[in-house]
């Protein structure tokens, strides 16, 4: 199994350097179903593969001049401080066994899962519905499109500390209808706040797991290699066009998740 799981690290890195977002919301069922990790230490793993391949992918972007570091702070800063705040405070406040429906027992490893699956349908959502841009300027709140990204950063940051998503399905969406940033410079900004986030958020809570180095370094390494595919295939592929046949792909696995978790 684990060589499929490597096959699909390269998928990850593809998505992100392709569409800039996506590919990390595949990070945690890869770790959990191909290698066999609990959905804790997943979460704390995909922190480190999405955040480092995103790194990597956004410096082609900043040779290109195609990243708003001012909308990077605006998102990553709330978003860092509720990484912390949720991977420090909140999830250990979870218990092991959550609740328990006759034999069927809730715990802290399947509802991790059942949040990501609800993600994951989500994210699906998000990229298979057509891209329409919303008219800002025609807006009441338009004096406030700063305020309201900012308050997306800390709902992404939330979710990122739960489930160790990087989040660019909501990023890229409010960087393009809040704050009127063309497409590829918000893929580009997104890889960005993407990368801070999850690494802050990993070197923040990594004390509280044993890390196999070995097995993070080699996955990170062939996400790496895949996002450096994807940004060479951004230059002839819109990643537009492949959004909604990837949405529908996720939707699959978020179900699929919800089904093995439930039922199985």
């Amino acid at each position: 199994m684990e060589i499929f799981g490597y096959l699909a690290s390269v998928l990850i890195g593809i998505s992100l350097g392709l569409i800039g977002g996506g590919g990390s919301i595949l990070t945690v069922p890869v770790l959990v179903y191909l290698f066999g990790l609990d959905a804790f230490l997943a979460t704390e793993y995909s922190l480190f593969i999405v955040g480092i391949s995103s790194l990597v992918g956004s410096f082609s972007y900043f040779k290109k001049r195609l990243v708003n570091f001012k909308t990077a702070l605006i998102f990553g800063v709330p978003s860092i401080i509720f990484i912390f705040l949720t991977r420090n405070y909140i999830l250990p406040l979870i218990p092991a066994e959550v609740v328990k429906v006759s034999s069927f027992v809730v715990t802290k490893d399947i509802l991790l899962l059942l949040i990501f699956a609800g993600l994951m349908i989500l994210a699906s959502y998000k990229m298979i519905q057509k891209n329409i841009e919303c008219q800002v300027e025609t807006l009441a709140f338009q004096k406030n499109r700063t305020l309201l990204a900012a308050g997306e950063g800390s709902v992404v940051g939330i979710l990122t500390g739960l489930v160790g998503a990087g989040g660019g399905f909501m990023i890229i969406p409010a960087l393009v209808n809040l704050l009127k940033i063309p497409m590829k410079k918000a893929i580009g900004t997104s890889l960005v706040i993407i990368s801070l986030n999850s690494l802050i958020g990993f070197f923040s809570s990594m004390n509280a797991v044993k890390i196999d180095w070995k097995l993070l370094t080699a996955i990170s390494s062939i996400a790496i290699v895949g996002i450096i595919i994807g940004s060479q295939l951004s230059k002839k592929i819109d990643g537009k066009k492949l959004k909604p046949a990837f949405g529908w792909f996720i939707l699959v696995m978020g179900i699929y998740i919800i089904i093995k978790e439930v039922l199985f």
